[in-house]
Parts: C-alpha cells; sequence; structure tokens
C-alpha cells in the first residue's frame, strides 16, 4: 500500500504537470548556458530557469501533501522565499565579481565603465 492509491486521478494530473513544467523549465535555463555567448549573457538562463522551474515543482509538491493529508501544507512556501530571495542576489554578486576581475585584467568582452555611468541619471 502506498500513498498513491489515495491520491485522485485529477490531483496526479496537476502535480505530473507542474512537476514537468518545472522541469522543462530548469532544463531550458540550462540549455542557456550552452546557447549563450559570454559569461554575462550566461549567468541569465540558469537563474531564470531555477526560479521559475523550482516555483512549479513546489507547487505541485505543495498541492499534493495538501490532498494527502488534507491541510493545507506551506512548508515549500520557505523554501520557494530562500530560493527566490538568494538566486537574484546570487547572480548579483557573481556577474560584479566577473565584472571587477575582467576591469582589473583589461578584458575587452565587459561593458565599458562609461556606459554604465551614462545610465545612471544624475542626482
Amino acid at each position: 500500500m502506498t500513498a498513491l492509491e489515495d491520491l485522485p486521478a485529477w490531483t496526479a494530473f496537476f502535480v505530473s504537470l507542474c512537476v514537468l513544467l518545472g522541469a522543462a523549465v530548469t532544463l531550458i535555463g540550462s540549455l542557456g548556458l550552452l546557447r549563450l555567448g559570454n559569461f554575462y549573457a550566461r549567468v541569465h538562463a540558469p537563474t531564470l530557469g531555477a526560479t521559475l522551474g523550482m516555483g512549479s515543482i513546489l507547487l505541485g509538491s505543495a498541492f499534493y501533501f495538501s490532498v494527502l493529508e488534507t491541510r493545507p501544507v506551506v512548508h515549500e512556501i520557505l523554501i520557494a522565499a530562500f530560493v527566490t530571495l538568494t538566486t537574484p542576489v546570487t547572480l548579483m554578486l557573481l556577474a560584479r565579481a566577473a565584472l571587477y576581475r575582467d576591469r582589473t585584467e583589461g578584458s575587452t568582452d565587459v561593458p565599458a565603465a562609461e556606459m554604465a555611468e551614462d545610465l545612471i541619471p544624475p542626482g
């Protein structure tokens, strides 16, 4: 006997759809690592894929356990909040570290400092 015997078919379909959608979005984000040209373009794809894919997978997980336990299970919300908050921060730290390293080494693949200053409004 497993818990799957108690799970209605419509719930299993919804959970499967969420998990497959999350896996597909995460895979597409991972493929961005292969397709995009340099580090600065490449860093965005897995960040977006991980965040959106994680959200879909956690939605399916929360729904699955809520139906089986007949009460709302919300610990997935904590996981989603943690990943959603830490992923963009990690992206910014990695990009800034790479930008600093490339500028100090004199690499030509980085945006010029003057361009970044032009985007900041005076004030």
